[in-house]
C-alpha cells in the first residue's frame, strides 16, 4: 500500500461528490423528504407513511440519478407514476415533475444553507494529485459543477462525469458502473486501476460490478457494515484515515 491508502498500482480516484467531497448528502436527503412527504400526504391523507431520511434515502435514492431515485422509492411503495417529461413543471405528478420538484428544494436549500466541503477530502485530493495520480468527479448531480466553483474546487479534477454529461452520453446512473468506467476511459486508465471513493450503497455496487481496482466506502452516518457488504474494500470516516499530507 501507498503513503495514501492505495494500492501501489492504482493510477486514478475516482471521486463521488455529494457526501464524499461536500456536506452535502444530508441537504439532499432533507430535500426528498420533504417532496415525498408533500406528495404522500396529498395521496394518502393525513395518516400517510413518511419518507425516511435516513432508512429510505439510503436505500432507495442515494448515489442515484433524480428519477431513478422517484422510481425505486415508489416502486418500493407499490406507487406507479407517469414518467413524464424532463422539463415537467414540479407540481406535475409524474416520475419528471417530482424529481424536479426535488431539485428546486435542494437548490433553495444549498442557496440560503451554503455548501460546506469536507476538508479532510480536500486535503486527501491534493495529495493525491501532488502524488501524480489523476483524478475525477463522478456525481449524479446535474449541479455538480456550481456546488464545486461553490467551493473552489473545480481544478481539482481532470475529468467530470456528472448528471448533465451521463443524459449527453446516455449513460444509466449508479449503481450501474457506466458513470465510473466512463470517467476512467476518459483518464486514460483501465478500471482495475481506477479506485472509487463512494458514501453511497449504490456506488458501492458500482464500485464492485465495475471491476475497479479498489474501492474506499466513507461512512459518514454510521453504516460501515452496508458498505462492506456491498463492496468497499475499505471503510473509513473520513478520508484523512488513508494517510497523504494532512
Amino acid at each position: 500500500m501507498t503513503q495514501l491508502g492505495l494500492p501501489d498500482d492504482i493510477l486514478a480516484c475516482l471521486f463521488d461528490l455529494d457526501g464524499v467531497v461536500t456536506k452535502t448528502a444530508v441537504v439532499h436527503a432533507a430535500a426528498w423528504k420533504e417532496t415525498f412527504d408533500a406528495f404522500l400526504r396529498e395521496r394518502d391523507g393525513a395518516h400517510f407513511r413518511p419518507f425516511d431520511a435516513t432508512a429510505d434515502y439510503a436505500e432507495y435514492v442515494d448515489g442515484r440519478p433524480r428519477a431513478d431515485g422517484v422510481r425505486t422509492f415508489l416502486a418500493a411503495r407499490g406507487i406507479e407514476l407517469p414518467e413524464g417529461h424532463p422539463d415537467d413543471p414540479p407540481d406535475a405528478a409524474t416520475v419528471h415533475g417530482l424529481g424536479n420538484r426535488k431539485n428546486r428544494l435542494l437548490l433553495t436549500k444549498i442557496r440560503t444553507e451554503g455548501v460546506e466541503p469536507y476538508e479532510g477530502t480536500l486535503r486527501y485530493i491534493e495529495a493525491v494529485r501532488a502524488d501524480g495520480l489523476r483524478t475525477a468527479i463522478v456525481s449524479s448531480s446535474a449541479n455538480t459543477v456550481d456546488v464545486l466553483r461553490s467551493i473552489d474546487a473545480e481544478h481539482l479534477f481532470d475529468v467530470r462525469i456528472d448528471g448533465v454529461v451521463a443524459a449527453e452520453r446516455g449513460l444509466p446512473g449508479k449503481p450501474h458502473p457506466d458513470t465510473f468506467l466512463a470517467a476512467a476511459r476518459d483518464l486514460g486508465v483501465p478500471a482495475a486501476r481506477a479506485a472509487v471513493f463512494e458514501d453511497a450503497l449504490a456506488g458501492m455496487d458500482a464500485g464492485r460490478s465495475g471491476r475497479f481496482g479498489y474501492v474506499v466506502g466513507v461512512d459518514r452516518v454510521g453504516r460501515s457494515d452496508a458498505l462492506y457488504a456491498h463492496g468497499a474494500d475499505v471503510v473509513v470516516t473520513d478520508l484523512a484515515e488513508l494517510g497523504g499530507k494532512q
